[in-house]
Parts: C-alpha cells; sequence; structure tokens
C-alpha cells in the first residue's frame, strides 16, 4: 500500500459530483463532493475546480492529481473530450492548475485511475496483469500490464466499451443500460426483488451476468490478465450474477487461462481519489522517496 510522508490531492471528476480527498500518510482523509456544474462555461468549471482546491491549501499538499471520464493527452495535460460535460473540450488544465497553484498536476482517464487505485491501495496489488471493470451507468476498464498502468494513446486502451456486442454494444448490455431498457427498472431496485425471490429479477441478473461473462471472455482474448477486478455500483449485487458470468467464462478456448482467472471484487470506498493520487507515484515521483521539505 502506498504510503507518502507529505500530504497529495486527489480529485475525481465526474458528470453529477467532483469527490475530493487528501492522501496522508497511507489514510485518505477530508473526503467532500460537490456538485458538478456540468452544463456551465468552461471558464466557470476551471474557476470551480480552483476554488475547490484553493479550499485544501491549509493541508499543504505538494502535488495534485486528478482523475476525468474521457480522453486525456497525458504528456500535454489536455483534457481533449468529456461527453457528460458538453463545455470541456480541448482543455489545457494542468498548465491551467499548474500556474495558478504553483503544485506539479497529473491527470487520467478516471477508469485507468480506478484500476491504478486498487492496484496500489486494493486488492489487484498481487498481480501483475489486471484489468479493473466498472460497472455502473456506463462501462469503463483500466489496464495493468506488467505492474503499471497501460494508457494507450490518448488514454484510450481499454475502450471495450464501444466494441459492437449482439445488436448495440458492451456498454449498453454490461451497464445499468440493460437493466432499465429490458427491464424497466435501476438495478439496484431489481436486486432487492432479486433478493426478495421475484423471478423475472432474478432472471435479469442471470442475463446480465452471461453478457458480462462475454465480455470478459473478450477481455481474455485481447490481454490474458491473472485477474478481472469488479468496481461500480452493480458489483455490489454479484452474487446475484456470478454464476451465470462463471458459466459463460468457463467456454473460454483457453482453459490454462480462463481457470486461473482470479475474479476480485472492489472492497475500497473511494477508488477514484485513490486513484488520482496513486498517479503521482505512478508517473512522477516515488512515494517512498518523499520526505520533508
Amino acid at each position: 500500500m502506498l504510503k507518502t510522508e507529505r500530504p497529495i490531492l486527489g480529485i475525481d471528476i465526474g458528470g453529477s459530483n467532483i469527490k475530493t480527498g487528501v492522501l496522508v500518510g497511507n489514510q485518505l482523509i477530508d473526503i467532500r463532493s460537490s456538485p458538478t456544474p456540468a452544463m456551465e462555461t468552461q471558464e466557470y468549471i476551471l474557476e470551480t475546480i480552483s476554488d475547490i482546491i484553493e479550499s485544501y491549501i491549509h493541508h499543504d499538499f505538494f502535488a495534485i492529481g486528478i482523475g476525468i471520464p474521457g480522453l486525456i493527452n497525458t504528456e500535454d495535460g489536455i483534457v481533449l473530450n468529456l461527453s457528460n460535460i458538453p463545455s470541456f473540450q480541448k482543455v489545457h488544465l494542468r498548465d491551467f492548475l499548474q500556474a495558478r497553484f504553483n503544485r506539479p498536476v497529473f491527470i487520467n482517464n478516471d477508469a485507468n485511475c480506478y484500476v491504478l487505485g486498487e492496484y496500489k491501495f486494493g486488492k489487484a496489488g498481487q498481480f501483475k496483469h489486471v484489468v479493473g471493470i466498472t460497472l455502473g451507468t456506463g462501462l469503463g476498464a483500466g489496464i495493468i500490464a506488467n505492474s503499471h498502468l497501460y494508457n494507450g494513446f490518448n488514454c484510450a486502451a481499454g475502450e471495450w466499451c464501444s466494441i459492437p456486442y449482439l445488436d448495440k454494444d458492451f456498454e449498453f448490455y454490461c451497464s445499468s443500460k440493460f437493466f432499465i431498457h429490458y427491464y424497466g427498472s435501476k438495478p439496484k431496485a431489481l436486486a432487492k426483488k432479486a433478493l426478495n425471490g421475484e423471478q423475472v429479477a432474478i432472471q435479469a441478473f442471470q442475463d446480465y451476468g452471461h453478457h458480462l461473462g462475454e465480455l470478459i471472455k473478450y477481455i481474455l482474448y485481447t490481454l490474458a490478465p491473472q485477474a478481472i477486478l469488479l468496481g461500480g455500483s452493480i458489483r455490489k449485487a454479484y452474487p446475484l450474477f456470478e454464476k451465470s458470468m462463471l458459466a459463460s467464462i468457463t467456454t473460454f478456448k483457453y482453459p490454462s487461462v480462463s481457470k486461473n482467472l482470479k475474479i476480485l471484487i472492489s472492497d475500497l470506498d473511494e477508488t477514484g481519489i485513490h486513484g488520482a493520487v496513486a498517479l503521482i507515484d505512478e508517473f512522477a515521483i516515488p512515494l517512498s522517496t518523499v520526505g520533508e521539505k
């Protein structure tokens, strides 16, 4: 588990909320959540982020890590596009914040931050090759290859969500969209019904597990990871779709890979913030070397 002697500010920017916290030692403190002004202008959003950072200045953090749900030019610190924040396109976020706060800033895709946070702070650290999947309103994925985060060009690696599957794509069948479209309800409500023995709800999760298993097979053919880490809100219903998911995985062509695959369920509460602070260790300054000023 990562540990630093100097604080790091982590920011997880989502379409609905901006979650923030400070890593002190190996613990996150002062965790907050603020509404994302997603429909405002780019300038307004930048000032909102700046105001949030300013409110943490008393922690004397030495660096800032940021996770964002979109494509990122990590070399230049440019947010290329955010589908759920229309005005936030081609934003030179790193330059803006470093000029404002005179601290190094590291930015990456939120799904990458998710798997990195789990690798540095959670269950995934025992493996060299891991794919993390976030199951929620949408579908995201991040890749740890040879013990390091793999971005691909502009953080576009791991976009299995957009791969055509059946009549749509994997995101449609492996996110909450599947439950809403075919069963007219969000997964949380359906999970309660399934636990009460309602057969339609039970079938919903069995079908979902089959589709998720097909996605995992696709990932196995692509990268052959040692472990798949499931995160996002739908992971909490894992017992309801575990059996059908595993049944799909057993049809994978190479059993020497699939039989050794470990399925991990995330138990970190603030994985996005953990991953954001871990960017500093992954790409800039090994935290084990960070001492006093």
